[in-house]
């Protein structure tokens, strides 16, 4: 069985095609610049060279129509034609509080998808697009929306409603969702078998990079996750604020003359280390690289990350009365080992210890880090979103 993975963006179609009998990825590639000059197709697969094609590339449907062409390409294809696509699998970032699930995309979805626009703006309308894309491109083949919020809809709801009037959950469905959920399913999952922890295991999963965020979960089931209605609450971010006194944005918009709109582009666009460290980056080397050379703004935005993520954490171990695992991934958590040192100098008073040798040599790999004596286990779990929304797809289609 071969699935196809869509991940759509506003100017970009990023998607790997799967063999689900190895789960091997058999190619991969992006569309870049959809509707911009200078668009082009980028199709990698193991063992060629790196297809690249400049071409205008308007919407995108033109977008899906060369992917086709590149998968069943003499030279750099990987499949004779599409015939040998089973199902396509879309990620969807929001399927508000209707659908909790992975589904096979009819009209009704669609309609969903469409409906909450408003709470998905940057990503619902490309992800609805490239599911359309993909039906015209080829009609009759089974598509699956593998919702981003889903894992987070697990959550209590002591833990999802937020202490505002309780009419605006019942008109708007104004509440906490949760993002990232795709990855926090994958990882939550694979820590328990990789860790051999328990059917039952109480697991904090650290989602580290730009775009940063921390579930718990028992037995793979989320009970809290650091997002909330929007990806802004929670976590510092590499441009995003995270967690912040609702009264600032009065507070700027009355001293800067500016409305609520231009306020909150600031928190997700301006903010977080960017804005913390006066402007150097959104990425954690470049941050780290002024720190090291003296830069005082550097250091506490990096601290100030840190000790964000350790607060997170003994929170979600109060929720959860214990922890059996913490584990690291995204591009911050896998790979920087020096940021996971920092987090974890804070986890003493959990008998929690990573061994520093392991850590440092421990990069874009499942490992243990933790010492042989912690009472916590610390992992490394590389993230792998687009095998989960294969695995969902595969699920729910291999009937039909």
């Amino acid at each position: 069985m071969k699935i196809l993975v869509i991940n759509a963006g506003s100017s970009s179609l990023k998607y790997q095609l799967i063999d689900m009998e190895t789960e091997a990825v058999l190619a991969k590639g992006a569309c870049e610049r959809i509707g911009i000059p200078g668009s082009k197709l980028t199709h990698k697969v193991s063992g060629k060279e790196d297809f690249v094609k400049e071409t205008p590339i308007p919407e995108h449907k033109v977008a899906v129509e060369l992917v086709m062409e590149a998968l069943i390409d003499a030279d750099h294809g990987v499949i004779k034609s599409t015939d040998e696509i089973d199902a396509v699998g879309h990620r969807v970032l929001h399927g508000g509080t209707v659908y909790c699930d992975s589904i096979v995309v009819n009209e009704d979805v669609k309609r969903i998808i469409r409906e909450y626009f408003d709470l998905g703006p940057l990503h619902n309308p490309a992800n609805l697009t490239g599911i359309e894309a993909c039906e015209a491109a080829m009609p009759g083949k089974a598509n699956v929306a593998v919702f981003d919020t889903a894992f987070g809809m697990a959550m209590p709801e002591k833990a999802y409603t937020y202490a505002i009037p309780h009419e605006y959950l019942e008109k708007y469905s104004i509440r906490r969702y949760g993002f990232h959920g795709t990855s926090h399913n994958f990882v939550s999952h694979e820590a328990i078998q990789f860790g051999a922890l328990g059917d039952n295991a109480k697991v904090i999963v650290c989602h580290l990079g730009n775009g940063a965020s921390i579930s718990a979960s028992i037995g793979g089931k989320c009970v809290d996750t650091s997002m909330g209605l929007t990806p802004l609450e929670g976590l510092i971010m590499g441009s995003r604020s995270g967690d912040i006194d609702p009264a600032v944005a009065q507070y700027i918009c009355n001293k800067e003359g500016k409305d609520i709109n231009e306020v909150l582009n600031i928190f997700n666009k301006q903010s977080g280390i960017l804005g913390m460290s006066g402007g150097i980056s959104t990425d954690f080397r470049d941050v780290q690289k002024a720190a090291d050379e003296g830069n005082h703004l550097a250091k506490v935005a990096l601290d100030a990350f840190a000790y964000r993520v350790a607060k997170y954490i003994g929170a979600y171990t109060a929720a959860m009365n214990g922890v059996d695992a913490i584990v690291f991934t995204a591009g911050v958590g896998e790979n920087d080992a020096r940021m996971r040192g920092q987090i974890m100098e804070y986890m003493g008073y959990l008998g929690a210890a990573i061994d520093e040798d392991i850590n440092k040599a421990s990069r874009g790999k499942e490992a243990v880090i933790s010492t042989a004596d912690s009472k916590v286990k610390v992992m490394v779990i590389p993230t792998n979103e687009e095998l989960m929304i294969a695995r969902d797809t595969a699920n729910l289609t291999a009937n039909l």
